[in-house]
């Protein structure tokens, strides 16, 4: 476990998505499950996309692959717990974006903390595009 002192706050974020923790998110041990912490962040970072930018996931030309993810488990969350999501882009790239994302409860600092790079990509081909211009700029204003 992390000291307090050092774990993120919520500032840190542009973006505080609540997530609603599940009955069955709990593990046996009677905490939230470690790959539930990925779904967490997974939803937060693709309600972002389509709220804020634009991303079309059923029509769209361009979509995002994850390449690159992972986590680091500070403190444990189990349900019933009132958890929030905090997103912030730690590098924009021409056709990638690295996330910054972290885990809260109620209050406090993160009990997780963990990354997601997408790769923007033609549905078709599966090749790397230019991240569109309304994406684009909604991942700058939490850059």
């Amino acid at each position: 476990m992390a000291e307090k002192g050092s774990r993120p706050e919520r500032g840190e974020y542009g973006y505080l998505c609540p997530v609603n923790s599940r009955w069955s998110d709990n593990d046996i041990y009677g905490h939230i499950n470690n790959v539930v912490y990925y779904s967490y962040f997974d939803s937060t970072i693709n309600r972002y996309l389509i709220d804020e930018g634009g991303l079309d996931i059923h029509d769209g030309e361009q979509i995002a692959f994850v390449v690159s993810s992972g986590c680091e488990y500070l403190e444990a969350a189990a349900y019933p717990d009132s958890l929030v999501v905090g997103m912030k882009v730690e590098k924009l790239g021409s056709s990638s974006v690295r996330y910054g994302l972290a885990l809260f409860g109620a209050e406090g600092p993160a009990k997780a903390t963990g990354f997601v790079v997408h790769v923007f990509v033609n549905r078709e081909s599966g090749r790397p595009v230019p991240i569109p211009a309304s994406l684009r700029a909604a991942l700058e204003a939490l850059a």
